[in-house]
Formats: C-alpha cells, structure tokens, sequence
C-alpha cells in the first residue's frame, strides 16, 4: 500500500519545482500520518509569503496550520497594500483620461465627467474582498487549518495563538515559519490618525479628494498614492529627503526622467528636503521643512491632508523570539541563512520581516522555496532578479543592477537606450514617455540591469527578468526581439 501511494505521489510531483527525490517521498509520507504533534509546519502570517507556503506545505502532504491575528487573510498586500492601491491607480487614470480631455484627443467625446468617490472606493473594496475570501476557499480545499489570533513562539516546537477574547490555543509542531511582514514605519513627533494624518492604509480610504494633499516620501508608495490623488484632484506636494524620487533602488537616470514626466502631469516635489514637524488646526495641517544642507532654511506648507510615507518595517514584536534566543538586526529584522533558517534550525522565516526588498512576489518565492527545502528540495533564490515596479503612469519596471551600482563596483559595462517616442506602438497609443535601458557586461555582452519607464513596464520587465535569469546577452535579446517584431507595411 505505501509503495503504491508513493509511486502515486512521485508521479504527480511537478519535477521543475520540487525536485525531490523518492526517499524524500517516503519521509513525506510519514509525515502525514504524524500522531506526536498537532502539525508538521505551522505558519505565522498569512500575507503573500505566509499563505502561499501554507497552501505549498499542505499540497506537499505536510499537516499545515496557519496563524493570522487580523479578521481577513491576505496581509498588507490584500488589505492595504498593492491590491487596493492597484485599484486606485487604474481607475484613477481612467478618471483622469475622460477629465483632462486626454479621450477627446483620440476622438472620444464626453461631457460632464464627474467623479464618485463613493463607487471608486467601493470597486476596490470589493476586489479586495473577493481576493482576501478566496485564500479562505483555498485554504479549505487544500486543508490547511486556519487559526485567529496572535502567533507566539512558546517553545521550540510550539506556538500559541493569542486570541482577541483573553483566550489561547497551543500549537505544538516539527517545523515553524514566520512570515509576519511589515508595518507602516511611524515618523517621529507626527500623530497619525489616519483622517488628516494619514498612514497608506488612509489615504486608500479618504472621503472626500483633498485640496493640498502633503506627501512625506517620495518612494514608492509616496509618488503612487501621490498620483492616485493628483488625478482626482488634489494639488499634491511630496516632500522627499534624498536628492531624488523613487526610492534607494531605481536607476538615477531614470529617477529624474520619471520626475519630469509627474511634474509635467502637476505633482510638485521639494527634495533634500527634512519635515521638522506638523500641527493640525482648523480642519489644516501645517508642515514644517527645511533644508537638509541648510538648516537656516526653513518653511512651513499647509495642506488638508497630509500623507506619512516613509517606508515600512518589520513586524517582529511579540513573536517570542527574544524568549527563543533569536536576536534580531539592527532594523528589527530576523537573522536567516541561506535555506530561511534562524539560530534555530526548525524555526523559519521569510518575506518582510527579513533582509531583502519588501516585495510580495519575493515572499511568495520564499514561502515556496523554504517549504520546499524543509523536504530536501534545492533551495535558491536570486535577490539580482527580483523584479520591482512603481505602478505610476507611466510605470518604471526595473531588475538587476544600477548604472551606479556597476560604476561602485568597478564593472566595465556597456548601456543601450530606446526611446519610446520612436517606438511604432507608442506612437500609435499616443502614449510616449520613457525609455528603455540596458545594462550589460562589456566582455561578455551578459545583461546585469534592465530598467524601464513607460507604458506596461510592469508587463514588459517580465521579459527581462526571464534574460537575466537565464543568463542572456544582450544579443540574445535583440536577435529574438527582431524575430518576433510584427512588420510595418507602409
């Protein structure tokens, strides 16, 4: 009978994933009839990297558990994240297209575009909603058992769900996995309220479109929220303390296209610039900035709303890991090898709450991978080719190196540039901002970075993160690209 179920098993075990062997099958198969513990693997999270390696472990046979101590699934990205946020971005730029009289330039006509805030919010309510129940049915058809409540680390091979009404439920497990995620990072002496003094979470819900919308940070998440707003309305100011707007890991070339493009679009930006402060009075908020290389020069801006973004952190707190003798880093992150282990070896952890960039599609990737690795599968992720995008019109999609990474680095490189303004396609949707560049090794002609501002570059960065991956030339790309090019007839 074992030897047909593992036969059943190896057989529908998908060999580009899992790579595991048939001794490894047999260990599985023990595992699933576990009597000395109430789970193989319980989970601490049920964010893009928690509940994808839940649903991952239980498909794998292991007896999974998953911990989550908000009311729905899903995490920051479901909840108040990438999902809502994408929602705004898309029918925000919808809003501003038919109001700005973009749609009368391509010949469609239309009068009185007014905006319901009410119903805009409502579509990316229930997006979120339809997203966040279907991990539920996921859960349920794979079996993984689903606890509310606070997860703790009790023991080495234990946790307890903390529970909103006083009680507990102890968990005792061979395996732990925290993938707790990130929280918005508070900006000292600035309450938050998330009415005038928002956090992201608040600016994806505010009632009414603001006059003057103040944006501190003009990372990721700042020019995205910024021009969510910008559309429908506000006079958005961002106020940024770097030089430069996008974040540490975008290519500065590319940052100061893309600052040019938003602020022809009307967003206005005050950079190397430090809030000292902010006070609310009378339905206003008063911000105070200077300098950063000049401290005598001061201001004070007045806004309706003002938006903190400055970045997010890991959500490590009461976890029981100081109780464990799992010490964290100096940003609160947890300390892991190269196969997600901390100090102890069947205690995990992946996703936001350690080193890398705060990305779902890199936590779901770890999820997996880690799983994986605790059945004896390869472990291997190349943080080189994880991908980012802002999610701006237009949007900037980048992988791998910078032109300033590669020049402190001392890498002999060569660059390629396309404008899409002498782009076929882009000409013909009218929509032309941006370029392309491509950052390859000058020996061996290896692509170390590609980066992208323009339409789909969300889409189109897929193509090179595949390049990069794989090892491509820059050659390589070309030939295939003038391959699959449609002729123009003329």
């Amino acid at each position: 009978m074992q030897s047909q179920v593992l036969n059943v098993m190896a057989n529908s075990l998908k060999p580009t994933t899992l790579r595991l062997h048939r001794n490894v099958a047999a260990s599985l198969f023990q595992r699933m009839y576990s009597s000395s513990t109430d789970a193989d693997i319980v989970v601490i999270g049920s964010g893009p990297g928690g509940y994808v390696a839940a649903i991952k472990a239980a498909q794998l046979g292991l007896k999974t558990v998953c911990i989550e101590k908000n009311p729905t699934l899903g995490g920051t990205c479901l909840n108040v994240g990438c999902i809502p946020s994408k929602a705004l971005l898309n029918n925000s730029h919808y809003y501003h297209m038919a109001h700005s009289g973009d749609l009368a330039k391509r010949g469609i006509e239309s009068d009185n575009i007014r905006l319901n805030l009410d119903t805009l919010m409502a579509q990316k309510t229930n997006s979120v909603s339809a997203l966040t129940g279907g991990i539920v049915q996921l859960f349920k058809k794979n079996k993984v058992e689903l606890i509310k409540g606070h997860g703790k680390i009790t023991g080495v091979n234990q946790v307890t769900a903390l529970k909103e009404d006083g009680s507990s439920e102890v968990v005792n497990t061979k395996n732990i996995l925290i993938a707790t995620g990130s929280e918005v990072t508070p900006f000292p002496g600035i309450d938050i309220d998330e009415e005038q003094i928002v956090s992201s979470t608040g600016a994806l819900s505010l009632k009414r479109v603001p006059e003057r919308l103040i944006v501190i940070g003009a990372g990721v998440i700042g020019v995205e929220l910024g021009s969510v707003w910008s559309r429908l309305g506000s006079e958005v100011t961002a106020i940024e303390f770097l030089p430069s707007i996008g974040g540490l890991g975008i290519d500065q070339e590319v940052s100061k296209s893309f600052q040019k493009i938003l602020a022809k679009q009307g967003l206005k930006f005050k950079l190397g610039t430090k809030v000292t402060g902010a006070s609310k009075s009378g339905g206003v908020v008063k911000v105070s900035v200077q300098d950063v290389k000049d401290s005598s020069k001061t201001e004070d801006l007045e806004c309706e709303v003002l938006l903190v973004s400055v970045g997010r952190r890991p959500y490590t707190e009461n976890l029981g890991l100081e109780e464990m003798g799992i010490e964290r880093d100096q940003k609160g992150r947890v300390p892991v090898n190269s196969v997600f282990q901390t100090v102890i070896p069947n205690i995990y952890a992946i996703g936001d709450c350690i080193h890398g960039p705060m990305l779902a599609h890199k936590a779901e990737d770890e999820g997996i991978i880690c799983v994986e690795g605790i059945l004896g599968g390869a472990v291997h992720i190349d943080y080189n080719c994880v991908p980012s995008v802002i999610y701006t019109h237009p949007e900037v999609g980048w992988v791998g190196k910078t032109e300033e990474d590669l020049k402190s680095e001392g890498v002999d490189y060569k660059v390629g540039k396309f404008p899409f303004l002498a782009n076929s396609r882009a000409k013909t949707n009218n929509d032309t901002d941006g370029f392309v560049k491509v950052l390859s090794d000058k020996a061996t002609d290896r692509i170390l970075g590609t980066h992208i501002i323009g339409s789909s570059a969300g889409e189109l960065i897929n193509e090179a993160v595949l390049a990069q991956e794989y090892g491509a030339s820059a050659e390589d790309v070309a030939r295939v690209a003038m391959l699959t090019q449609p002729v123009l007839k003329h």
